[in-house]
Formats: C-alpha cells, sequence, structure tokens
C-alpha cells in the first residue's frame, strides 16, 4: 500500500514539493529560534502564550473531529460514512502530530519535552493532555490502517476493530476537554474561568474538523478524480451546521453572562476583544470577522439548497474553519492575558519568524495529509 506514495500526476507532485519548500523555510526559521530562544517571537512577560498554543489549540479540536464521523458509522451502521470515514480518520492523525509539534516549537527547547517523560506530574493538566493526545494519535493510526489494509485486500474488518473505535470515541471528547481545563484551571485569568469552556472546544471543534473535511473531499474530487460520494458529504454538511450554531450559541451565552452580571474585571477581557480598551484594538477586526463569517455560514448551512450546492457549500466551510480558528486562536489566547492582573494593556504581534515557523507546521501536516490521502486513493482507483 506504501507504495503509492510514489504514483501521483504532475498536480500531486507540484502540491508535494511546495509543501516541502514551505517545511524548509519553517525549519530555517525555528533553527534561528532556537539558536537565539523565543526571543525572537512576539512573546512577553506579560503575553506568554501565542501563535503557537493558538495552532495547538485549535489543531487539537480537528483531530477530536473525527468522532462525528466515527459514532454514526461504527455505533449506528452509517454506511454512507463508509467511503469517507478512512479520510477523517487520517486528517486526525495529521491533525495530532501538527498539535504535538505547535508544544514542541512553543516550548524554546525541545530537549525540555523529554522532562515529561523523566519526571512525570500526574498533579499537571498539561501531563495529561499530553497523555490523551499521544493515546489518540495511536487510536486512529490503528482505525484507519487496519479499515485501510481490510479494504486493501477485500475483506472484512477484524472484529475487535470496532471496541477500539468505541474507545477512540471516549478519547477524542477527553483529549479537547483536557486542552480546555488547562485553560479553566488558571484562576487567575477570567476570561477562561468558566465551565462552558470545555463545550465550546466541543461544539467548535465538531464544525471546524468536518468543514475542513469536506474542503478536501470536495478538492479531491475536483482536482483528484477521487469522489467520496454526495450523500457522505451532505451528512457531514449536517454535522457542521449543528454544530456551528451551538458553537455561537455558547459564545452568546458567554457574553451575556459577562455583560449582564456587570463584573468589571471580567468585561475587561471581552471589551478589549469586541470593542477595543483604553485605545488597544489589534484584536477588534478579528472578532468581528470571526463573527461575520461564522452568521454567514450558518445562513448558508441552514438553507438546503445552498448546502447541497458544493460551491456554497465550500465557501460555507471555508467560513466555518476561518471563524473557528480566530475564535480559538488569537481570539482565545490574547484577550486571557489582556488586561494582565495588574491592570496594564499589552499588545501581542506574531513575528516574521513566528508566522514562518507556524506555516512550516501547517506545511509539514499538510504533506502528512498528502500523503496518507494518496495511499486511500491509490487503493480505490486501483480498485474500480
Amino acid at each position: 500500500m506504501i507504495e503509492n506514495i510514489l504514483r501521483g500526476g504532475k498536480k500531486y507532485w507540484l502540491l508535494v514539493s511546495g509543501l516541502l519548500i514551505v517545511m524548509a523555510a519553517g525549519m530555517a526559521a525555528y533553527l534561528q529560534q532556537w539558536n537565539i530562544g523565543l526571543a525572537v517571537t512576539g512573546l512577553s512577560r506579560d503575553i506568554s502564550w501565542g501563535l503557537y498554543i493558538a495552532n495547538f489549540t485549535f489543531f487539537v479540536g480537528v483531530a477530536a473531529s473525527a468522532v462525528m464521523l466515527i459514532i454514526p458509522y461504527y455505533l449506528h451502521n452509517g454506511k454512507e460514512f463508509r467511503r469517507i470515514i478512512i479520510l477523517g480518520e487520517f486528517m486526525a492523525v495529521a491533525a495530532c502530530l501538527v498539535a504535538i509539534t505547535f508544544i514542541v516549537v512553543d516550548l524554546g527547547q525541545p530537549a525540555r519535552l523529554f522532562n515529561i517523560i523523566l519526571y512525570p506530574s500526574p498533579n499537571s493538566v498539561i501531563f495529561w493532555d499530553v497523555v490523551v493526545i499521544t493515546g489518540y494519535l495511536l487510536l486512529n493510526i490503528v482505525l484507519g490502517w487496519v479499515v485501510l489494509d481490510a479494504e486493501y485486500k477485500e475483506v472484512d474488518p477484524p472484529a475487535w476493530i470496532k471496541p477500539v473505535a468505541i474507545i477512540s470515541i471516549v478519547w477524542a471528547v477527553s483529549i479537547h476537554t483536557v486542552t480546555a481545563f488547562i485553560y479553566a484551571g488558571l484562576s487567575a485569568r477570567l476570561f477562561w474561568l468558566t465551565t462552558l469552556l470545555a463545550p465550546r472546544f466541543l461544539a467548535s471543534a465538531f464544525a471546524s474538523g468536518p468543514a475542513l473535511l469536506i474542503l478536501l473531499a470536495l478538492a479531491m474530487k475536483k482536482w483528484g478524480n477521487f469522489d467520496t460520494g454526495d450523500q457522505s458529504i451532505d451528512k457531514v454538511a449536517k454535522i457542521v451546521a449543528y454544530a456551528i450554531i451551538i458553537t455561537v450559541f455558547f459564545l452568546l451565552m458567554e457574553v451575556f453572562t459577562v455583560y449582564y452580571s456587570q463584573v468589571p474585571e471580567a468585561m475587561a477581557h471581552f471589551q478589549y476583544l469586541l470593542f477595543g480598551l483604553e485605545g488597544h484594538y489589534g484584536l477588534v477586526p478579528w472578532a468581528w470577522a470571526s463573527i461575520l463569517l461564522a452568521c454567514t455560514a450558518i445562513v448558508l448551512l441552514v438553507i438546503p439548497s445552498s448546502r447541497k450546492n458544493h460551491r456554497f457549500l465550500a465557501l460555507a466551510c471555508a467560513a466555518v474553519f476561518i471563524a473557528i480558528w480566530i475564535d480559538k486562536g488569537l481570539g482565545l489566547v490574547v484577550p486571557g492575558f489582556v488586561p494582565s492582573p495588574l491592570g496594564e494593556i499589552p499588545e501581542y504581534t506574531p513575528t516574521l519568524l513566528e508566522m514562518l515557523i507556524t506555516m512550516g507546521v501547517w506545511a509539514m501536516g499538510g504533506l502528512i495529509l498528502t500523503l496518507l490521502f494518496r495511499v486511500v486513493m491509490g487503493i480505490r482507483q486501483g480498485k474500480e
């Protein structure tokens, strides 16, 4: 099966080459960070989490979203998901690797990662986050590869794969719940100190991940001559529609609670994000762009005619993906630090090196995903 990685047309090799070039640029930037330290980033004493942790949080959600295909396929015998579920599991594999890589680059020195292995700390939420993400990565590798191997050999998957799938369902919920606890457990940061944070994380994950999967499926149909079937895409689109509606509802509940209670310390964080604070408006355009994109996506997804039109569907899914990346990215991380406990308003702007490293990690995930999808396409196209 692996040999299919070396079989591809001109478009495939152009894509692989482009991703390798971006990875090389990211690696060159990362070597600068390795030599100099995190001083090359826009992080500071007041804002110690930025673009890296924002992307880590987002991609943990993308990885967890595979559960929205596993549940209907394995628990409810949803045969319409048969052609797309392997893509979802391999997408989760790539997303897990990207999330772990963002943790590594955020540490400054990669050797610090060994402290988790050499000096485990069960009292640390980050320790458990690494454990559950690694476990979930292994589960999806097993699920995807065993199912693909069975398809390659034209036999039914082994019976033990269903219990593994059920375990992965629980594990998927746990990885994003534990990630939310990293934020919600910081009692000095009122922006994150909410019991609704974990449900918000899960709802947004179940929107962004399937939205990305639809975009990938549509791209493969148009440029890769690989069709996952309109029925499966429509089913996943409905999942995205419900999830983005719940995500926006949860956000509105947060805003209502904060502004109705009129607690100044809690309002300040939302004020900075949505309207600016004391002349600082850095995130305001991003926040309102996220809200506008989410609302546009909801309109396109709830109307059956636009949802079934693949052009409008692609537009809606792109809007969902970008809106949630903003909301769970800098829109989540930075306002938690602003204002600081001392009432100061620090600003954060990612540096060029920071953005190059981020692009390199995204390209690494894209390359892994491209190679895995190429194996799936090679097997299915060969049989058809």
